[in-house]
């Protein structure tokens, strides 16, 4: 009984020191006006925006783990990596990205804006209106700007074999990325392998070639970028990848690495009983929105927060932008998570004027948004716009081997034109095929779209 009773009064005193800790937090509390969570391509835009709509000093406050401002992320993956000459910082701090003014880290001061770098939030209270950081820090705010962005699928989630060793890389942060230059560095004209046939895999296996790796791709699908890509696509870039040296492999999957002593993947392990030597291997297999801080707190949908038109989601005063952002896509009249920085821009500066409008008792337009992708590697460059649902049709020269090559595709469906895709295309052409995917002109056979080709989009 004694000890029953011993018990519970150690019990009544850890929850009263619990409470005094957090009513110490809360005292010590920073309090802003504007809280901006993440450190990424939205929060850039976003701080750019309030700063645009007017701020007094000390309202706003960006908190981010990284330890440098917000950057163009696209860069990591491309000019990052190059041997000779490489993107460097101060170099593509946002907002050069869309041809704005670099927000270096003396911009946000002179603005009054705090930048908060090194510190990651593990518990976000929302109904209380107040974010805790990992060393015990506490942030109070009015409005919050959720910009969390996604974080990478690693390969030991899933318990792979080996999948620990060094000089395995993923590519999400600028430290990611310092890392990986020097593992080139190291690994003069050793071997790579890539993990993945997506975005990652495909910019990191041109970039990996033009520093002379020997790079082989491995991915499951039966071509490369099956979310975006048709197989006439696919074709023109796995056939120019091979031209250019880099051997694709396909329908089979990473099942185990070996390492040598030093800790050091030496050799990957495929599942059709390949084994490929390796000094480097890169993982670009996806990435997960960064929600977890939120779960239980807000509604979500389709794996990420759900917002209105305004990036309002079902907490009052709380935004979510970018990655994360589950919105009404009005073009389709359905809801979507889009996972690119067109979209990670312009829903951070959305979600801001929304904010600011809301304050006057002022309204603004709903995010009428086009979905838009785009990639650059070797000396080539797409784009696309719109939807990659129904028929298509290929047009234009799709030969790997031709210099220059030139060819698009469309996408039909009930009779009209609702995607357009353009490889090699003039700004004036990729204009073109943006407008015909927001107007969706009508189609009368799909031999006369594949025969006007680009035109068809020209004249629109």
């Amino acid at each position: 009984m004694e000890g029953r009773q011993s018990s519970i009064q150690s019990e009544e005193e850890e929850s009263k020191r619990a409470f005094c800790l957090i009513d110490q937090l809360s005292m010590g509390a920073k309090n802003f006006k504007y809280v901006i969570l993440g450190g990424g391509v939205s929060a850039g835009y976003a701080a750019r925006e309030f700063a645009k709509q007017g701020l007094k000093p000390g309202e706003l406050a960006v908190i981010s783990k990284e330890a440098v401002a917000p950057y163009e992320r696209p860069a990591l993956s491309k000019a990052y990596l190059f041997p000779e000459s490489p993107a460097r910082l101060p170099g593509f701090h946002v907002c050069v990205g869309s041809g704005g003014e670099r927000l270096l880290p003396d911009w946000y001061k002179e603005k009054g804006i705090e930048l908060i770098l090194n510190t990651e939030i593990v518990n976000a209270d929302l109904p209380g209106k107040t974010l805790v950081s990992g060393s015990g820090e506490s942030f109070k705010y009015q409005t919050l700007v959720i910009a969390t962005g996604s974080t990478v699928i690693r390969l030991t989630d899933f318990g792979v074999k080996g999948a620990d060793a060094k000089n395995i890389f993923y590519l999400r942060e600028i430290d990611d990325a310092d890392k990986l230059y020097e593992a080139i560095k190291a690994k003069k004209n050793g071997k790579a392998v890539i993990v993945g046939g997506g975005y990652i895999g495909l910019e990191l296996g041109a970039v990996l070639k033009i520093n002379n790796l020997d790079v082989k791709m491995v991915y499951p699908e039966p071509w490369c970028m099956p979310r975006l890509f048709t197989s006439g696509i696919a074709a023109f870039y796995e056939g120019y990848y091979q031209n250019k040296g880099v051997k694709i492999i396909k329908g089979t999957v990473a099942t185990g690495f070996t390492a040598d002593s030093n800790g050091e993947v030496k050799e990957v392990h495929l599942k059709d009983g390949t084994v490929l030597e390796a000094d480097i291997v890169v993982v670009g297999v996806g990435g997960r929105p960064l929600t977890t801080l939120f779960k239980g707190q807000v509604e979500e949908e389709k794996g990420g927060i759900k917002t209105d038109a305004f990036f309002k989601t079902s907490v009052p005063d709380v935004y979510a932008v970018g990655d994360v952002a589950t919105f009404p896509l009005k073009l389709y009249n359905e809801i979507r998570r889009v996972e690119h920085v067109d979209h990670a821009r312009k829903s951070a500066e959305q979600a801001v004027k929304a904010i600011k409008a809301s304050e006057e008792g002022k309204t603004v337009e709903e995010y009428d948004y086009l979905p838009y992708f785009y990639s650059r590697s070797f000396d080539l460059s797409w784009q696309f716009y719109g939807d990659n649902v129904g028929e298509t049709v290929l047009f234009g020269d799709s030969n790997p081997a031709t210099p220059k090559a030139k060819f698009g595709t469309y996408w039909i469906k009930d009779g009209k034109v609702v995607g357009a895709f353009l490889e090699g295309g003039t700004p004036e052409e990729n204009q073109a095929i943006a407008k015909v995917a927001r107007a969706q002109p009508p189609v009368a056979s799909l031999d006369q779209l594949a025969a006007e080709g680009l035109s068809f989009a020209c004249k629109i």
